[in-house]
């Protein structure tokens, strides 16, 4: 049986041939925001970079902007800001909702992660939402806000046709868009056929924590961008968070990888935000020795154990700033 934290619900899977028939944005530049997990000090600095675009930018937060925002000051300063602008659902804000002896399945945090991660993690992770539930629910109008939030969303930009999501193309919380997933041949059947039926050039997405973009052939030169993380560290030795930027013109902010599409860019931009400031609210949450900081305080601090090329595949035709 799966436990919470492992499971997906069904409530999680809309299927790539929704993205076709949802409703289309149009932006000159989109920055498309996963993970922020509550990263107030990162948002100061996303919304700085937007400041110094030469033109308009639509901001889009593709899931998981709440997760260590449990004091009520950060959930409501942050969640009053994100709902401003375009934004769906991560499994976080899905599950902030659900109440248990409702008829409600049981998925625990609703990350759905997989097998190769180890239950002690997946614990802890059921414990932090647990906590963060307790926050939202003193905040009945923001959580009236989060309810309304869709799970997909289709974008444009120049002729370039994008898919926003959390997980994959099939579901809230599906992992197929991880470096491995990407790599996997196995893995070529299924991602042709989402494009074909999402009817999208790019898919941008979050979910697993980690960067990844590759390119493929599928009919036509397709993308997949994952931002990994946009409030934690993504590569180690290194302290910033990750967003996706897709814009018609070049950015005037230095990428770190990226490849151009129907003359569009489409680049991994660093969140360069204030490291001690952020280190200091998570702290005053998640103590020595809490769920949080057991399980993601030597991220934030250190960064994870994963590489540059690692997020686009070893291919430099993707690497911007290779170093």
């Amino acid at each position: 049986m799966s436990l919470p934290g492992r499971v997906c619900p069904t409530r999680y899977r809309y299927g790539a041939a929704a993205i076709a028939v949802a409703p289309e944005h149009c932006a000159e530049t989109l920055y498309v925001i996963g993970g922020l997990y509550g990263n107030l000090p990162a948002l100061d600095a996303i919304e700085a970079m937007a400041a110094a675009e030469p033109g308009p930018v639509a901001l889009c937060f593709n899931g998981d902007f709440n997760w260590f925002n449990v004091d009520d000051a950060g959930f409501r300063a942050l969640n009053q800001r994100v709902l401003r602008h375009s934004f769906v659902a991560g499994n976080v804000e899905a599950e902030l909702a659900t109440r248990a002896g409702k008829g409600a399945d049981d998925a625990g945090c609703g990350c759905a992660y997989p097998e190769s991660v180890d239950d002690a993690i997946v614990e802890r992770s059921n414990r932090i939402h647990a906590s963060l539930k307790q926050t939202a629910a003193r905040h009945p109008d923001l959580l009236a806000g989060l309810q309304e939030s869709a799970l997909i969303a289709r974008w444009r930009v120049g002729n370039l046709r994008i898919g926003v999501v959390h997980g994959d193309a099939d579901s809230l919380a599906g992992w197929r868009f991880d470096a491995a997933s990407l790599d996997d041949p196995a893995q070529r059947e299924w991602q042709a056929t989402a494009f074909a039926q999402a009817e999208v050039d790019v898919f941008a997405s979050s979910h697993t924590c980690l960067p990844a973009m590759r390119c493929f052939d599928y009919c036509g030169e397709k993308l997949i961008a994952n931002n990994g993380a946009a409030g934690m560290p993504n590569f180690a030795g290194t302290r910033f968070g990750i967003l996706t930027r897709i814009a018609c013109r070049p950015s005037p902010h230095r990428a770190l990888y990226g490849h151009r599409l129907k003359n569009v860019h489409v680049d991994a931009l660093p969140i360069h935000y204030d490291h001690e400031a952020w280190q200091h609210a998570f702290l005053a949450n998640w103590p020595v020795g809490s769920p949080a900081w057991l399980s993601y305080f030597s991220r934030i601090a250190n960064g994870p154990d994963y590489t540059r090329s690692q997020a686009y595949g070893g291919n430099n035709a993707l690497a911007t700033d290779p170093a």
